[in-house]
């Protein structure tokens, strides 16, 4: 792919070792030597040195510094190659933002985390912006005229760097980075790492619409792509297979291990007291929307509604690019769902939610527990995670829609439901599949259902209140007790944080 800019090429020794440091691109003003990881800024004629960043964490990402595709920006298509990249430190885990070279030298963002994408540009701020901390998560705002939702107010530490970059980043000092969505999938960032704060305005992308050159090869992949290690409560061999993991269990001892700092950091672990035998086996691959999608991870979660207690299985499904998608076995029925990038028209407290042109009417709303994990996981999961979920459902459809609140931050999930018959055969199951206990979900009728459970109830009632009435009638030292039986009851999943 040619290169996308014509401009001169920026070449100067680097103050730190003498190797060449060289910019690409008329907007950035700091680099990173590739010899001696000297952080960089341009002076006139020369380069200063003005600090030294950290050995990069190796997420074994298919990116590299060098790598060109093409992004549909304002209508048409239009080259950038990757020029640099930042990794970052968040409350909820790592991610890395790559710097992208586009035509003119104006640069643009790829954000890369857990196998999602998103590409933004710089924007002007829409208007005064208010401080990080008026922005409540999971709250809605409006900024430039256009509505929004709070989908994360995040502490952040910038860990790493490589390349060029178009602004230094904060190496001393964490910052806060506001996360905006709207409902037409729109991202926006704001990062108050400098005053006044920058914002980036984008969308989701999927890698193959980028039609990527110049990434690693399949063969490095590969070489590089198991890591293994110890287990630091048993000692048994332990392999990793996915570069986004943060949490895996162990095969022998099941104890869950949070490799959130690297397998070079403290591996800290946690027992997990029972084991759960999932319906579906880890390892094993599934054909959804005509991919073959790998589960890697499996957790069981619960749940109280009024009392009554309810629990799912959500099976971590993964595809190398497309990224993550969940399996969701309830005793409602199965389900398939994601991340969303866009945040549903939604009002907190509100009984309906809009989504892609759908309504969604809520159906229930629980804290959420997870009881156990196995496999791996691209978030540093843990048992005993709790969230609060809310739950939407198409009235007269398969839709499904969920959120999820956790800390400082948001998560949609969208998706439909499944007949159990196309899980077996995804799978290629056979009776072995009849193990969940599931019966395959029905389109929700609004109030319908719950209407004929609490008439029948009602008519229960009346009636063992008719026959004790007329056991006290008749005798006189007669007494009687009603002894009600809960059963459990299947609340959807979004399948977890994007993080």
């Amino acid at each position: 792919m040619a290169d996308p800019v014509a401009q001169r090429v920026y070449r100067a020794p680097c103050p730190g070792c003498g190797a060449p440091v060289v910019f690409q691109s008329a907007q950035a003003t700091h680099a990173v030597c590739a010899y001696c990881h000297s952080m960089v800024v341009r002076s006139g004629e020369a380069l200063q040195r003005v600090g030294r960043v950290a050995e990069l964490f190796d997420d074994h990402s298919p990116l590299q510094i060098g790598a060109a595709g093409r992004i549909t920006l304002d209508g048409s298509a239009q080259p950038f190659t990757l020029i640099g990249r930042v990794q970052y430190l968040g409350d909820a885990g790592r991610w890395t933002e790559w710097t992208a070279l586009l035509p003119g030298g104006s640069t643009g963002t790829l954000s890369e985390d857990n196998g999602a994408y998103v590409f933004t540009r710089p924007v002007d701020a829409p208007q005064p912006l208010p401080a990080a901390g008026q922005f409540t998560v999971g709250a809605n705002a409006v900024l430039g005229g256009k509505a929004y939702s709070v989908a994360a107010n995040l502490r952040v530490q910038v860990v790493s760097a490589e390349g060029e970059l178009p602004n230094r980043p904060s190496l001393e000092r964490p910052s806060q980075v506001v996360e905006l969505r709207s409902a037409d999938g729109e991202v926006l960032a704001i990062d108050y790492a400098t005053d006044p704060p920058q914002a980036q305005r984008g969308r989701a992308v999927q890698l193959p619409e980028l039609a990527l050159s110049g990434l690693k090869t399949e063969s490095a992949s590969d070489d590089r792509g198991v890591r293994q290690f110890s287990c630091p409560n048993c000692g048994s061999p332990i392999s990793v297979q996915l570069a986004s993991t943060r949490g895996v269990t162990c095969p022998q001892c099941h104890h869950v291990i949070d490799l959130s700092s690297g397998i070079g950091g403290e591996l800290k672990h946690a027992r997990q007291a029972q084991r759960v035998t999932p319906v579906l086996a880890l390892g094993s691959t599934g054909r959804f929307q005509g991919e073959s999608w790998q589960l890697v991870g499996f957790q069981r979660r619960s749940g109280s509604i009024d009392g009554e207690a309810f629990s799912w299985d959500e099976y971590l499904l993964y595809q190398a690019q497309r990224g993550f998608q969940f399996l969701v076995d309830a005793s409602d029925g199965w389900s398939l769902v994601r991340p969303t990038t866009g945040a549903p028209d939604y009002t907190p407290g509100a009984s309906t939610a809009r989504y892609l042109g759908q309504t969604y009417r809520r159906t229930d709303a629980y804290a959420a527990r997870t009881d156990y994990v196995e496999g791996e996981f691209y978030w540093p999961v843990q048992v005993g995670d709790r969230t609060a979920n809310t739950d939407f459902t198409a009235a007269g459809g398969n839709g499904v829609l969920s959120r999820e609140q956790s800390g400082n931050e948001v998560t949609w999930s969208h998706g439909e439901k499944l007949p159990a018959a196309q899980v077996k055969q995804a799978f290629g199951l056979g009776t072995e599949l009849a193990r969940s206990g599931r019966a395959d979900a029905a389109p929700w009728t609004p109030d319908l259902s719950r209407a004929l459970i609490i008439f029948a109830v009602v008519m229960v009632l009346l009636f063992i209140l008719l026959v004790l009435m007329g056991s006290c009638s008749d005798s006189s030292g007669g007494g009687g007790s009603v002894r009600g039986a809960g059963g459990s009851y299947g609340g959807y999943s979004s399948g977890g944080s994007h993080k």
